[in-house]
């Protein structure tokens, strides 16, 4: 049976997509994004210039794109587990053991990011900062959440909880290394432990 033309267009694009984004991805990381050019990039993919522009905007909408594949997978996983059963104390652990996680799984789309964030064109970065509003404003609910069961102290504003959290986890970059002692699923839990334990009542 002859495929539909849809599914084998999907099967010819997504791969150009994906090469677009790995040589992207491959090339800030080994010569910085100001540093890289698109010729470079659609080069490296062995795609034109159009091609690259069917799927992108421009330079600043690629690096956009690597942060966002993994903000978006972040968003959809805390969902999950804001969403999910068990007790507030349970679902929290959960969510920050697991941004922990995936960020170190994802680092070095996150280590380009925040390197080179300041370097967009300022509509773009608006827009990302919105993204990631989004995703502390719904870890940010979990943390009030607890503090209006009691569960949570509640003499610390959840926003100031949630920025100083997710400055450490921003921070994993310059220094977690794969190759040392600690995985990403263990330092993820030591966060999630440490983010509890000052939560917790007097």
């Amino acid at each position: 049976m002859a495929r539909s033309g849809t599914a084998a267009n999907v099967e010819q694009v997504e791969p150009v997509r994906r090469r677009l984004l790995g040589e992207a991805t491959r090339l800030f990381a080994e010569r910085g994004f100001e540093s890289t050019s698109v010729q470079e990039i659609v080069a490296a993919a062995g795609v034109t210039k159009g091609a690259m522009y069917h799927y992108f905007d421009s330079k600043d909408d690629l690096l956009k794109e690597i942060y966002g594949r993994v903000l978006r997978m972040q968003m959809e996983r805390l969902a999950r587990f804001a969403d999910g059963p068990g007790t507030v104390t349970t679902r929290l652990h959960a969510a920050a053991a697991d941004v922990v996680r995936t960020t170190v799984e994802n680092l070095d789309d996150s280590k380009i990011f925040f390197r080179s964030m300041h370097q967009l064109a300022p509509d773009t970065y608006k827009a990302v900062r919105a993204d990631r509003r989004r995703y502390h404003e719904r870890f940010r609910d979990l943390v009030a959440e607890g503090q209006k069961e009691g569960v949570f102290r509640a003499d610390v504003p959840a926003d100031i909880v949630v920025d100083f959290f997710f400055g450490s986890v921003h921070h994993l970059g310059t220094w977690y290394h794969a190759d040392g002692p600690l995985s990403g699923a263990e330092v993820g839990t030591h966060f999630a432990d440490l983010l509890l334990t000052s939560l917790r009542p007097a």
